[in-house]
């Protein structure tokens, strides 16, 4: 598993548990869903990301997205 690979699988993962979260706990982890979703975006344009960042530290490969 590559380093986009990994940012994809833990989007995902953030999502499903934050709309877990939302319907279980609180509304307002709606907001954690909103947060993932804006980070995707910038990341999309600015190829910045922080959880590629750390995923690289961890010594995972880089892909193509995330240099």
């Amino acid at each position: 598993m590559n380093v986009d690979r990994a940012v994809f699988a833990f989007a995902g993962a953030m999502v499903l548990l934050s709309l877990v979260l939302t319907y279980y706990v609180s509304p307002y982890f709606v907001w954690l869903t909103v947060f993932v979703g804006a980070n995707l975006i910038q990341s999309a344009f600015t190829g910045f990301c922080p959880a590629a960042i750390l995923l690289k530290k961890a010594g995972l490969n880089s892909g193509c997205a995330f240099k």
